[in-house]
């Protein structure tokens, strides 16, 4: 027997954020399942637990790096102190995120004395996705054999949970891919306008 409880949260974060104070209203789910399989006919629960998703910081900061780097884009090239400056990142941490970054194609460095980083492409072609997974790594709220393709599980044929991870995963990449960086920044800039006024 399968059971899965599906807890909706809302909570407010307020974080600095380019510098100024920004309020979200943070929507996540907590889901807890519960997943009793046939087991050398005795019954004993094979999942128990809640699952969530949760960005480390590799993710926050590198998405906010990167953003930075799309906000000044104006300059030539951005230097990782200047970023590491406005972000509240120490740089030998943004290095880290950096070259995650250059290695996923996202980012290109700039050699010389007035060298830096830029973004590699225009904002427009850059999704929150694949600057999360270059980052993170997979975004698969639960390790799932069916979610990653690998096999494994010996309760993967009558495990109606898995489902319930698919659609989750399905949804989670389908949001990040189709948000795009230029919308972060033009967020940003319209947060900094009504500020400014």
């Amino acid at each position: 027997m399968s059971c899965v409880t599906v807890q909706p949260t809302v909570q407010t974060v307020t974080e600095i954020f380019l510098g100024k104070s920004l309020t979200v209203e943070v929507r996540s789910v907590n889901i807890v399942a519960k997943d009793n399989l046939l087991n050398q006919s005795e019954l004993k629960p094979k999942i128990e637990g809640v699952f969530g998703m949760m960005l480390s910081t590799k993710g926050k900061y590198g998405l906010r790096a990167v953003l930075d780097l799309a906000l000044h884009n104006d300059e030539s090239v951005v230097s990782l102190s200047a970023i590491a400056e406005r972000q509240d990142i120490s740089i030998s941490y943004l290095e880290q995120l950096i070259a995650k970054l250059k290695k996923a194609g996202i980012v290109n460095s700039i050699r010389g004395a007035q060298g830096g980083y830029i973004l590699s492409k225009p904002a427009s072609e850059i999704s929150v996705g694949e600057i999360l997974r270059a980052l993170e790594g997979n975004l698969d709220p639960i390790k799932c054999s069916e979610l990653s393709g690998e096999k494994g599980c010996s309760g993967a044929d009558s495990c109606v949970t898995k489902f319930v991870w698919k659609r989750i995963s399905d949804s989670i990449n389908d949001t990040v891919n189709k948000m795009m960086l230029s919308e972060l920044v033009e967020e940003s800039r319209r947060i900094d306008d009504k500020k400014n006024k």
